[in-house]
C-alpha cells in the first residue's frame, strides 16, 4: 500500500504571533515537502508523526514534538494515522524560543493541555485577554524546551523504510534479518549493513526502541500491560515488564501512572506571585 499525499490549503496567513492548526492524518498518508516562512511545532495527541526533514527521519510518539524553523523543508506524515496538532510561531518570536534548529523535545501534560485549550480557542475573539494569556503560557512552554534523543530514528531509503513501516504496524513479526533479506532481496549481512548506515543502530536495537516506543503510544492510548505485551510479540507479559524495566528505570505501570500523577498536579498547581 503505497502512501497518499494531503494537499495543503492555499492561501495560508503567517501567524500573529501564534497560530493553531487542527487536523486529522489518515494512515499512510503526508504532506509535500514544503517549507514556511514560519516556525512551527509538530505534534499529535493521538498516534505517532513520521517527520522527514532535510538529512534526517523520525517518528515521534504524542509524548514528543518536533520544532521545524523558518525555512526548514520538511515532510509530515503517519503510518498509522494521528490526530495532529501544529503550532506556527512567527520568525522573530520562534528564533528567541526554541532557535533556528530542528528539535525534538518532550511534551510536557502542561503543554499538551495548553495546545488542546488553544486549538479549541482558535479564531475566538480576545475581549478579555484570555486568549493572549494562553499564548504567552506557550511560548513560555516553548522557551523551556530542551532536546530529547529519543524520537524513533527512520530510514531515508524506501527500500528499508518498507521493513520498518511492516515492522511497526505489527510489531509482533517474528521474522529475522535471514528472512527479512530474502523479502527484500538482499543478503542478511547487506541488510545490516545498511541499516546501521541509515539510521545509526543495528536492526536488533532498532527492533527493540521501537517496541519501547509502541509500547508507550499503546499504553498512552488505554491499553492494559497484558495486551500491549501480546500486541508487542512478547512472549509472557513478565518479559515486556522486565524489558520495560530495563529501559526506562521502572514497570510499565508505575511509569503510567506517573504521567498521569504528574499532569494531575502540574494543573491543578496553584500559581506562583
Amino acid at each position: 500500500m503505497n502512501w497518499k499525499t494531503i494537499e495543503a490549503p492555499a492561501g495560508l496567513l503567517p501567524p500573529q504571533p501564534l497560530k493553531v492548526r487542527v487536523q486529522s492524518i489518515p494512515a499512510r498518508h503526508s504532506f509535500p515537502e514544503h517549507a514556511h516562512r514560519w516556525h512551527q511545532m509538530v505534534y499529535a495527541i493521538s498516534g505517532a508523526l513520521t517527520v522527514i526533514s532535510e538529512g534526517e527521519s523520525l517518528v515521534i510518539s504524542p509524548e514528543q514534538a518536533v520544532w521545524l524553523p523558518t525555512g526548514l523543508r520538511h515532510r509530515v506524515g503517519s503510518l498509522l494515522g494521528a490526530e495532529f496538532r501544529s503550532l506556527w510561531i512567527d520568525d522573530a518570536t520562534g528564533r528567541a524560543l526554541a532557535g533556528e534548529s530542528p528539535m525534538v523535545f518532550a511534551v510536557s501534560p502542561l503543554l499538551k493541555a495548553l495546545i488542546v485549550e488553544a486549538a479549541a480557542i482558535e479564531g475566538q475573539p480576545d475581549e478579555d485577554g484570555y486568549v493572549s494569556r494562553i499564548t504567552r503560557l506557550i511560548l513560555d512552554q516553548l522557551a523551556r524546551a530542551r532536546p530529547l534523543p529519543a524520537a524513533l530514528a527512520w530510514p531515508r531509503d524506501d527500500t528499508l523504510a518498507r521493513l520498518c513501516e511492516a515492522l511497526y504496524a505489527d510489531p509482533a513479526d517474528p521474522r529475522g534479518p535471514d528472512e527479512w533479506g530474502n523479502v527484500l532481496g538482499m543478503s542478511a549481512r547487506t541488510l545490516a549493513r545498511r541499516f546501521l548506515a541509515e539510521t545509526g543502530m543495528s536492526l536488533r536495537t532498532w527492533r527493540r526502541r521501537m517496541r519501547l516506543f509502541r509500547a508507550v503510544e499503546l499504553l498512552g492510548g488505554g491499553m492494559d500491560v497484558t495486551r500491549t505485551a501480546l500486541e508487542l510479540g512478547y512472549g509472557s507479559t513478565s518479559a515486556f515488564i522486565y524489558a520495560f524495566r530495563l529501559e526506562m528505570g521502572r514497570s510499565p505501570q508505575i511509569y503510567m501512572r506517573g504521567r498521569e500523577q504528574s499532569g494531575a498536579s502540574r494543573l491543578a498547581a496553584p500559581a506562583s506571585h
